[in-house]
Parts: C-alpha cells; sequence; structure tokens
C-alpha cells in the first residue's frame, strides 16, 4: 500500500516568536481577517522574558511606558505593581495579553523553525519546523527580538567546568539557590548589574571579571511615576500620540541646553535632577549636545564616574569600575538598584580582566596568569548576538537560492529595518536599521506592527500579492542610518550596537538613531509616497516607484526643521540693508571656528579704493612660511563681509595649513558688476606680489571661495591666465555660481525649502549684474576660456540649486585638459557644508577639500575625475 504524501498546511502569515511583537502581529494579522500560525521555541509567550529569568531581571523602561497601546481596555485591565516592573510581571502581562485576545490556539510553542524557502513560481514560502512539519504561507514574519540569540563566551576552556554553570540568558525556570556558593560571574553589562546584587546577598564568595565597566544610574525603583499616571488618566489619548511621536518612544522634551556652553551650576542642577529621576530618558537628556559634543559628553560621564567613587569605598575598586574608554551612551547605560553598594561588601571581589586576562577555565574554576580561582558556580552574563543573530541563524532563502546569511555576509541590509529587497512578503520587526535598542521597544513594536499590517491590508485592497524593496531604496536607506550614526559618538565604542561583542561580525552601526518620531515619519512618508522604494506584483499587474526616502545629511535636515521654526522672511523680500542685517543677526549665536595660530585685519589696495582684508596664519609648527590661500567670501555679491565666513576660513586654515587671507570685495547694489571680480584680481595679484611679508611662500598661492565668492575666485583664475600671472596653484571653487542659466534641473528640483532658493538666486544676479552682462565670462565663468586654468577642486551639494552648474563646470575644466577633483557634498545643501561645528556630516566634506588644497601645494598622484555617473543621490 502507499503512504499517502503529507500535504503541508497552507495559511496567509507565519510568525515566529511569541513576545511583545509576535504577539501583536498575531492579533493584528488576524483582525485583518488572515489566517495565521505562530511559532515558538519557548514552552509559552513571553519571548526574551520567558528565556532571561535570572535574579534581578528588569525593563528599563518605566511600566507606564513599557505597555501596549493598542486597546484602552487592555490598560484598564492591568495594573503594574512598580516603577521597573520584574521579569516574572511582564511574563505575568504578557501571558494575560495571549489570553485576553484569544492568541495561544495559534502559536506552537516549544518548536524550532529551521529553515525558510521561497517559492517564487507559487509566491509562497515553505516553513520547515525541527519536528519535520512543512507549512507554507505567503507573508513570514520574523518576530524574535533584538536580543534573543545567546552569544557564547569566547574564553578557553568553557566546557571543562565541573561546577554549576548559569547564562542570565537561559536561566534555569526552577531558580538558583548560591547560599554558601563561592560564585563566579562573566560580564558586567545590563545582566550581569542587575543580577550581582542579588547573586551577593547569598553566596557566601562572589567574584566578578569584569573586562569593560558600564556607565549606569540608580533605577530608585519603586511604585509607578504618579504624574506618569496622572497623565495617563486624564488625557491617555494624548499622552500616548506624544510617546509615539518623541525621540525615544517616551513623552520626554528634549532639552536645547548645550554641556559646553552651559555654566557649572545648571550643569550640576541639570545632572542631579535626572541622577534622582533614575530613568534613560532624563539621563540621556541632561544636554542636547551630549551624543554628539566629546566635550559635552565628558561633562556627563565625569560626573557619573563621581558618584561612582562616591560610593565604592575602596579607591582602586572604584577607579576600575569608572568607565574611561567610551562615551556615556556609546554603550546601553544601565539601571541599577545597589550595584556600586555591592563592591563594598566583604566577600565580594572584582576583577579586571584588562589586567589580569582569563587564560582558562578549568574544572576547578578559573585560571589566570598569575592567581587561580576555584568556585563553585560560574554565571556568564555575556549577553548577545543582538539585532541580527536570530534573523541569520534561522536559514532564510529568498529568491535565486540567495541566503539571508549570505546576503548579509558585510552587515546587515535592510530598507525601514522591515524588509530586505531578495526575499519577497518578509518582514522583520524591529529589525537592523529600526530605532528597535534605541527606543521604548513597546512603542516600536506596535508602529512596526502597524505598518506591516496596514501594508497587507492595502495590497489587499489592490490585488497585489507580494512586496520586496527595491535596491536603491535599500541602499539609500542603508546610508541613512549610518549617517544618522555617523554624526553621533556612537560609532566610537566597541558596542554591541556596532557588532563589536561578537568576534568576526562585520563592524556595522545596526540600530536607527534618528528617532522614533523621524523614522515614523519615515515610514509614513513611504506610504504616502505610494510605497516608495517597494515593487509590489499582483496576478495582472506590477507598480513600482523607486527611489530613497531618506537622502538629505539628518543634522541638515535638523537645522532646516530649525530655520522653518524661526518664521524668518524670505530674503529676497527685503532690500539689501536689512538682508544684511539679518545675515548679520543670525550669526550671532553660531560656533566660532577653530583655534588658529593668529588673526589679523588689514587692507589691501582695490581697483575703487581699500579692501578689508583679514589674514588666518595656522597653529604649530613649522614656524616658517606657509602656502598663501586668498579666499573670497559668500552672499551673493551682494551680502557678507569678514566676519560671515569667519569659522569656514578658520577651518580651512587648519584644515590646509595655509596662511588664508580673505578679502571682503565691494558688494552689490553699490558696486555692480564687473567690480566684485576686478576686486578679486586685484587681491591675487596684490596677495601673490606680498607673499613673503604675509608669511607665505611665494609661487604657492591658491584662490578659494565659496558661493558667489567662487564665483569671483573663477573669475579671478581666468583673468590672472590672460594677465600671465600671477601664478595660481590651485583654485578651490565651493558651491559656485558658475553660470547665469536658472533653467538647470537643480534649480527645479531644490529650488525652494534649502535656504539658497531660485528666488533668492534671481534677487542676487538682479542687483548684481544687467541681463546682459549675465553671459559675460567675468560673471559666468562657465562661458569663458577654459583652457590652461590651475588645477580645481569643486564642491557641488546635492540639495543646491547651484549643484548642475557646479558639475558642469567639472565637466568643462576636465575637457579642457585641467585637473579637476569633484567633491560630492552628499546630502548636502548650498549653506549646510560651510556651517563649521553646527552641521557634523559637513567635516568629511571640509576634510576633503583641506585635502585637494594640501595637494594643490604638493601634487601627488593625479586623481582620476569624478564623473557624473558616479553621482551618489
Amino acid at each position: 500500500m502507499n503512504k499517502p504524501v503529507s500535504v503541508p498546511e497552507q495559511v496567509d502569515a507565519v510568525v515566529v516568536g511569541a513576545g511583545f511583537s509576535g504577539l501583536y502581529m498575531l492579533y493584528r494579522l488576524r483582525q485583518l481577517g488572515l489566517s495565521v500560525k505562530g511559532f515558538d521555541s519557548a514552552g509559552d509567550v513571553g519571548g526574551t522574558w520567558y528565556w532571561n529569568r535570572y535574579p534581578g531581571a528588569r525593563c528599563d523602561i518605566a511600566t507606564p511606558d513599557y505597555t501596549f497601546s493598542f486597546d484602552p481596555e487592555l490598560e484598564k485591565e492591568w495594573t503594574w505593581s512598580e516603577k521597573y516592573a520584574t521579569q516574572p510581571e511582564i511574563l505575568d502581562y504578557l501571558r494575560f495579553v495571549a489570553d485576553r485576545y484569544g492568541l495561544r490556539p495559534v502559536i506552537e510553542f516549544s518548536t524550532t523553525v529551521t529553515s525558510a524557502r521561497w517559492d517564487e513560481q507559487e509566491k509562497r514560502w515553505t516553513i520547515t519546523t525541527g519536528h519535520g512539519e512543512q507549512i507554507r504561507c505567503r507573508y513570514y514574519v520574523m518576530a524574535t527580538g533584538c536580543l534573543s540569540m545567546p552569544k557564547s563566551p569566547d574564553i578557553e576552556g568553557v566546557g571543562r567546568f565541573a561546577g554549576q554553570v548559569y547564562f542570565t540568558s537561559r536561566w534555569p525556570h526552577e531558580g538558583v539557590d548560591f547560599t554558601g556558593q563561592r560564585v563566579a560571574v562573566i560580564g558586567t553589562g545590563s545582566s550581569g548589574i542587575q543580577v550581582i546584587p542579588l547573586i551577593a546577598r547569598q553566596a557566601s564568595q562572589l567574584t566578578i571579571f569584569q573586562r569593560t565597566p558600564n556607565f549606569s544610574i540608580p533605577a530608585h525603583n519603586g511604585p509607578a511615576p504618579a504624574d506618569r499616571l496622572k497623565q495617563l488618566d486624564e488625557d491617555r489619548d494624548g499622552y500616548r500620540h506624544a510617546a509615539r511621536w518623541s525621540r525615544i518612544g517616551v513623552p520626554n522634551e528634549p532639552t536645547d541646553v548645550l554641556g559646553v556652553t552651559a555654566s557649572e551650576a545648571v550643569r550640576r542642577e541639570r545632572f542631579e535632577a535626572a541622577w534622582q529621576q533614575g530613568e534613560l530618558a532624563g539621563i540621556l537628556n541632561v544636554f542636547a549636545d551630549q551624543l554628539l559634543n566629546p566635550a559635552s559628553n565628558d561633562i556627563v560621564a565625569e560626573m557619573i564616574r563621581e558618584k561612582i567613587r562616591s560610593i565604592v569605598k575602596d579607591p582602586g575598586t572604584a577607579e576600575t569600575l569608572c568607565p574611561k574608554d567610551h562615551y556615556f551612551g556609546t554603550k546601553r547605560p544601565c539601571l541599577d538598584t545597589g550595584y556600586f553598594d555591592t563592591y563594598n561588601l566583604p566577600h565580594v571581589r572584582l576583577v579586571d580582566l584588562r589586567k589580569q586576562p582569563i587564560v582558562s577555565i578549568t574544572e576547578d574554576g578559573i585560571e589566570m596568569a598569575d592567581e587561580s580561582f576555584g568556585f563553585d558556580a560560574i554565571v556568564y552574563a555575556t549577553g548577545f548576538d543582538a539585532m541580527t543573530g536570530a534573523l541569520v541563524a534561522a536559514d532564510i532563502t529568498g529568491r535565486d537560492g540567495l541566503s539571508l546569511t549570505e546576503k548579509w555576509a558585510a552587515g546587515p541590509s535592510t530598507y525601514l529595518g522591515l524588509m530586505t529587497a531578495g526575499f519577497p512578503n518578509f518582514f522583520m520587526l524591529t529589525g537592523p536599521g529600526s530605532p528597535s535598542v534605541l527606543s521604548n521597544m513597546a512603542v516600536s513594536i506596535e508602529q512596526h506592527v502597524d505598518w506591516v499590517a496596514g501594508c497587507l491590508e492595502n495590497m489587499r485592497e489592490e490585488g497585489l500579492d507580494t512586496i520586496e524593496p527595491t535596491e536603491l531604496a535599500e541602499s539609500g536607506w542603508n546610508q541613512h542610518v549610518q549617517d544618522c550614526g555617523a554624526i553621533t559618538l556612537m560609532p566610537t565604542a566597541n558596542s554591541w550596537y556596532m557588532g563589536a561583542n561578537v568576534p568576526g561580525k562585520p563592524r556595522v552601526f545596526l540600530p536607527y538613531i534618528g528617532g522614533v518620531d523621524a523614522y515614523r515619519q519615515a515610514c509614513d512618508d513611504v506610504v504616502g509616497q505610494g510605497y516608495l522604494g517597494f515593487r509590489l506584483t499582483g496576478p495582472d499587474r506590477a507598480r513600482c516607484r523607486d527611489g530613497v526616502i531618506r537622502s538629505m545629511q539628518p543634522d541638515v535636515a535638523m537645522v532646516l526643521e530649525l530655520i522653518a521654526t524661526l518664521g524668518l522672511p524670505p530674503m529676497e523680500t527685503l532690500s539689501a540693508a536689512d538682508a544684511r542685517a539679518l545675515m548679520a543677526a543670525t550669526a550671532e549665536t553660531r560656533p566660532p571656528g577653530p583655534e588658529v595660530g593668529e588673526v589679523t585685519d588689514g587692507v589691501i589696495p582695490g581697483p575703487a579704493g581699500d579692501l578689508p582684508y583679514r589674514l588666518y596664519r595656522p597653529a604649530g609648527p613649522p614656524d616658517g612660511p606657509r602656502p598663501l590661500m586668498v579666499y573670497f567670501h559668500g552672499g551673493g555679491w551682494v551680502l557678507g563681509n569678514l566676519d560671515s565666513d569667519d569659522p569656514l576660513c578658520r577651518d580651512l586654515c587648519a584644515r590646509s595649513g595655509a596662511v588664508v587671507v580673505s578679502v571682503n570685495y565691494r558688494h552689490a547694489p553699490e558696486a555692480r558688476f564687473p567690480a566684485a571680480a576686478l576686486d578679486a584680481f586685484a587681491a591675487v595679484q596684490w596677495v601673490d606680489a606680498n607673499a613673503i611679508e604675509l608669511g607665505g611662500i611665494p609661487g604657492q598661492l591658491a584662490v578659494a571661495g565659496w558661493s558667489a565668492g567662487a564665483n569671483v575666485a573663477a573669475v579671478a583664475c581666468q583673468l590672472a591666465r590672460d594677465a600671465g600671472g600671477p601664478h595660481i596653484s590651485g583654485q578651490m571653487l565651493i558651491c559656485p555660481v558658475a553660470d547665469s542659466d536658472m533653467t538647470r534641473p537643480s534649480y527645479h528640483e531644490n529650488g525652494d525649502g534649502y535656504i539658497l532658493t531660485t528666488p533668492l538666486m534671481g534677487w542676487f544676479w538682479d542687483h548684481y549684474a544687467d541681463p546682459a552682462d549675465r553671459g559675460d565670462p567675468r560673471a559666468a565663468p562657465l562661458r569663458g576660456d577654459l583652457q590652461g586654468l590651475p588645477p580645481t577642486c569643486i564642491v557641488a551639494a546635492d540639495f543646491d540649486p547651484l549643484r548642475d552648474e557646479g558639475v558642469a563646470y567639472a565637466g568643462a575644466l576636465e575637457a579642457a585638459g585641467v585637473p579637476v577633483r569633484l567633491a560630492r557634498a552628499r546630502g548636502h545643501t548650498h549653506t549646510s557644508v560651510t556651517m563649521v561645528d553646527m552641521v557634523i556630516s559637513g567635516a568629511p566634506v571640509r576634510a576633503e577639500i583641506g585635502e585637494a588644497l594640501r595637494d594643490f601645494f604638493s601634487p601627488a598622484e593625479p586623481r582620476e575625475p569624478v564623473s557624473e555617473s558616479h553621482r551618489p543621490r
């Protein structure tokens, strides 16, 4: 008799994981009327709160916030007992949720999903479990959590120990009694900091092996915050809305106090308030710039170290517990209850693994280079393979046999942290590239689940059955995630945020640090733009609107948002005098730029009278003559003076090692075309003639400028060539006005909302030159003879109306045989590159400018020019 062929079960969606995200995902899918199946390797619901049962395990988000908000009735039926709930209470809560919404019948517990395969022809996933069961589904959702894959200890001899071994990530359900035992705890991350005080109450001897000291503040646990409960009672919807549109998923007003400029009294007051509050939202919000500015971060970090020294009685132990190798907040800060006090107990000892590394685990204990320890039990608090571990371990294979492990070999690649190209209908909840671990997970989980559910509902309404991100959208999002991290101090630490805790794991910043609010807006914008960056298909139709949802540098976007709130009048509606006054007023609060060796003011003779100049001399050796650079400020030939570009001149001086001579040329409308160009040429001639007196090296002279200043710099180089001198070593043109043709695409793409607008550019031209003069090469250098000009570096910014003419000038120079370096200011506006110490992402562009300037004076190997085809978008 033939054995019947087993037919795989068919459902609409499979969800792996039964923690916060899995339970809510199952609930929403069933709301849509979809057939669902859930799997979890655990014996019950709970996710990470099922496994992490070690003593002291608690959430580090206050319970009024660490809760589901999708159902007001659920909130009425559950009351948390403490400010920070313990693991047993959180597990009880999730069991209550599962029962309340009837989710258990659709979940298969104690079942591991061993593989998932996409069938392109059938447009289905085939899921295989550890029991050999197969199930087919249209949608596959991984809700496995960010901290669910334990990291194996990378210590020699881990398997040799004959005593009891415990992992905080997989604690025995029946609990552990350490009474009278000699216990070792290896690791002082979050779980170690929570478990150590409780083990110390039982153990006769506790030895803690610390590789990296961690920042921690007291949790001050107790009843749930009364003020928060009052807000919820009075305006639940308003409170939850504020959480959803906050930076970390907890209602909290971001401060505008800067650590580097605040008084000592203000610093202390803000820090002490945050210390007493005992919440991550507070301690991470002492100063607005503490995660951006090392000096500001050091202020907070040192105050925490002072607290540690005041608590721990032994000075040597206290110093060992003081973190000094990473900035505060770049590793997950911890909340503790009596952690540092534990080291004052006579039976507790701290071992610094940086001074005494472990040689091996032995049968009896731990062997160090100069000491041996005997133990009855070893507790490994060694953390997780965070954010990607559970995903790459699941053997997921997408289109054309590509596995997720293979695709992510160099680091995770996602669109919105939700999906990845090549894996249709595969969703990740709180995956890499989403706020997840840098946020209140409850809020981020609800947003992710709601987005996925809304997507599936929209697809059903449109008769579409597959969705997948495009490679362009995905690469753009990956870049945005890294850009957000790069303007902070986060990438400087060897943290699990960077994958640095797992040997061999690619070093990539894993979460999205742009904020829960900014992330939610990006997700909403994707949907609002017709699922931008997704390819959707159905039986008889397909659609795709390809593109990048966020390509502007994040700090540039923040500056634009800030400027928008000021309600400033459009510059082109003002008189020249009023526009100058407005420009001067807005510059009063900007950072001053780097220190230089010397700054002096003077005047030089110009065609129609003296021209003011300011000289910047670099700091430090050599003391002898330096290369010279003549600089011309921006401002559309109408605005600007020696002060307007002062921070940029300081920055260029410091980066290039050249003496910078910034010259203030005549302005329109008082002095119209060609006054500015003639002044520029006269300035170049004078500086060249007085090189020695200015501390310069004769024959090493560069010309530079920004915007309209770059225009007159380019014209001066053409005039110098035509006059047979002076010799110019190179020209640096930052976002130059190279032509008067305002019909190029960048004037339409970037003509509004980026400070320099198309109307404002027209206003500048109207003040400077008559229409009949605008084709003159002294106004539009692109239209001149470009043969024989000096080596050139042109900076072109993505969101600049002048972008295309700068690129065109670079191409025309290259065609004329001029060595050209085109520096693309990716994600920048016309003004943001010059915002020294305000826009952090501009620093790499200015570093490239400094390198190009140094090359002018000591040319290196010729560089291959950057063509338009290489232009990142």
